[in-house]
């Protein structure tokens, strides 16, 4: 299931990244300076070339500079891959189509869920672990499709690897997209939380990862401390959290950017605005640009906030790169798009990107191009 599909189950449908704000008002801006704008779309199977054609001529009579096409899920690819079953062979019809139309290509990938029932059955070890002592991969939180992989299992690093080293070495593609780069939200959102009927008002144990023993002996070595034997309340144990932080930000750092930008390709990540929820400590990565899913609707706020963020986490990054407001389209009307938009460009940011192009219409279209 993907973000749309989970928004859409938890009956949330109508709720809904930098540079020097003097470079987006000069009158001279070269291609790199530019506000962009960029879009999410999850494939339609079997849909054939000339539609996607037409997908991409629109987005860029329109403005847009790139798409990020889900390309590799938790269960399937849209591409031959030697890890899971393939859908169909998408990824090779889409790259020249793309460059004929001048829009970049990028491969949005699912990193941490693995649904695939192979992976279940004959790897149980690769998956996170909670505070209960329950594995993902059979007592996953919130959803089915919530089966998160360990960063520090080396098996589940072999795998990821090999799923960006693939990706890497598609000829002609622009980008790997990371999605899902982190662990399972230990607080999730503040308008999601009714929906599970449940208060997260504090880090509950059935919801923090990962406490397996790759984890805790890893932990052990580093502080002698073991996280669930020793300490009365790990959440309250800031080396503890740092730890999961690491644990996600070497996987980025070490083993995924390298690949990618070795490969001559953009590594660009969707991540979490409540960073520390889901253990993605974004702001040391290495990233070339990041896209935070800034849905204020989710977290109860207004739109205002969605610049307020945005000046947090810009003035935080480690390594400056662009940032880009990812929006949410279908909690946004015309005219709280256009806001949006105006509130991000004066922001900081580099431009937006919209999720997704699936409930784009005309109106939406129209302002973005006027942007």
């Amino acid at each position: 299931m993907n973000r749309r599909n989970f928004i859409k189950n938890t009956g949330l449908t109508t709720i809904s990244l930098s540079l020097a704000p003097l470079i987006l008002k000069s009158c001279s801006k070269t291609d790199d300076e530019r506000f962009k704008n960029y879009a999410w779309i999850t494939p339609q199977a079997e849909l054939p070339d000339i539609e996607w054609a037409y997908i991409f001529k629109q987005l860029k009579n329109n403005g847009f500079t790139g798409l990020f096409v889900q390309i590799y899920s938790s269960h399937k690819a849209w591409y031959k891959t030697s890890n899971l079953p393939m859908q169909e062979p998408l990824l090779d019809r889409l790259i020249p189509i793309a460059k004929d139309s001048g829009i970049e290509l990028h491969a949005w990938m699912w990193t941490m869920p693995n649904n695939n029932p192979w992976y279940v059955n004959n790897h149980p070890e690769f998956y996170a672990v909670n505070g209960k002592g329950q594995p993902s991969h059979t007592d996953p939180a919130y959803v089915q499709y919530y089966k998160f992989m360990c960063p520090n299992q080396q098996g589940v690093q072999d795998f990821i690897t090999s799923n960006v080293n693939e990706l890497s070495n598609k000829e002609g593609l622009d980008g790997i997209h990371f999605d899902y780069i982190r662990l399972p939200d230990v607080i999730i959102a503040e308008a999601l939380q009714p929906v599970y009927d449940i208060v997260q008002d504090r880090e509950y144990p059935e919801y923090d990862y990962c406490y397996c023993e790759v984890c805790r002996n890893l932990f052990k070595k580093q502080t002698g401390i073991d996280p669930l034997k020793d300490l009365k309340d790990p959440s309250a144990n800031q080396q503890w959290l740092q730890f999961r932080y690491d644990s996600v930000t070497n996987l980025v750092n070490k083993k995924l950017i390298p690949l990618v930008k070795e490969s001559g390709k953009q590594a660009t990540a969707a991540v979490f605005p409540n960073w520390e929820s889901v253990r993605q400590e974004w702001s040391k990565w290495k990233m070339d640009a990041y896209f935070p899913m800034l849905y204020h609707n989710f977290y109860n706020e207004s739109i205002e906030w969605i610049g307020d963020n945005l000046k947090s986490q810009i003035n935080a990054l480690k390594y400056p790169a662009p940032v880009y407001s990812g929006l949410f389209i279908p909690s946004l009307s015309s005219s709280q798009l256009k806001e949006a938009i105006k509130i991000s460009r004066n922001s900081g940011a580099s431009g937006i990107s919209l999720f997704s192009y699936n409930d784009m219409n005309d109106k939406h279209f129209k302002i973005i191009k006027k942007s």
